[in-house]
C-alpha cells in the first residue's frame, strides 16, 4: 500500500558484501535509477549490518505470545515490507543460493498473521507490493540452471507472501563473460523498467 500522501514506496534490500566492485549492487543502483521517480520514496535497508537470526525467544514471541521485544527487529522491517508498492531484492548468488544476510531476512518478515496467514485452503500471502524485482549476480552459474538455487528459492518466498509479480535481472557468469555479462544486464534493465513505467 501507498503512503497516505500517496506517495509510491520502493524498498531495497541489498545483501552480500559491500565493495566497490559489487555488480548485484551496481545494477540495483541502475534499476533504482530507471523505476523510482522524485516524488517516490525510495526505503534502503542493508540486510549485511547485522540482522538476528530466530532464536528460542524469537519464537515464543511469534508463536506463543512471548516477549514482544524479541521481536522488534522483525516488526520494523514487516512493517517496510507492508507499506512498499515495489520490492527490490539484492541477492548475489552465494555458493548456489542467497547471501546469509538475505536468508536472515527472510527469515525475519515472513511472519505468520503479518504477511501470511493460514485459511481452510491453506497460507495466503498478505503482502501488498505490486512487484518485486530480484537483483542477482554470479560468477559462474547459470541463472535458471539446475544449480540456481537462488531465484527459485527467492521465487518461492514472495509468492508465499502474495507478491506474484517477479522479474529476475541477473549479469550471469561474470567471471567468465566480465564486463559483458553487466552491460547485458544493464540493458535488460534499462528494458524491463521501460514495461514497469508503462504498466505502472
Amino acid at each position: 500500500m501507498a503512503l497516505e500522501n500517496g506517495r509510491r514506496v520502493v524498498l531495497r534490500v541489498d545483501s552480500g558484501a559491500d565493495h566497490p566492485g559489487s555488480v548485484s549492487r551496481r545494477l540495483a543502483d541502475e534499476l533504482v535509477k530507471r523505476i523510482v521517480g522524485p516524488d517516490d520514496l525510495l526505503i534502503q535497508h542493508t540486510a549485511t549490518e547485522g540482522l538476528p537470526v530466530v532464536t528460542g525467544a524469537w519464537v515464543a514471541a511469534a508463536f506463543a505470545e512471548g516477549d514482544t521485544a524479541s521481536l522488534a527487529v522483525s516488526n520494523a522491517l514487516v512493517d517496510e515490507l507492508l507499506t512498499a508498492d515495489e520490492l527490490i531484492l539484492v541477492a548475489p548468488i552465494y555458493n548456489f543460493g542467497i547471501p546469509a544476510a538475505m536468508k536472515a531476512w527472510v527469515d525475519q518478515v515472513v511472519r505468520a498473521g503479518r504477511t501470511f496467514t493460514f485459511t481452510a485452503d491453506g497460507p495466503v500471502g498478505l503482502a501488498t507490493a505490486k512487484r518485486a524485482w530480484i537483483v542477482t549476480a554470479s560468477g559462474s552459474t547459470a541463472i535458471g540452471s539446475e544449480y540456481d538455487f537462488n531465484t527459485p528459492y527467492l521465487r518461492t518466498v514472495l509468492g508465499f507472501i502474495g507478491i506474484t509479480d517477479v522479474r529476475v535481472l541477473a549479469a550471469e557468469a561474470v567471471r567468465i563473460h566480465g564486463e559483458v555479462a553487466v552491460e547485458r544486464a544493464i540493458a535488460g534493465i534499462e528494458a524491463a523498467a521501460a514495461v514497469s513505467r508503462a504498466a505502472t
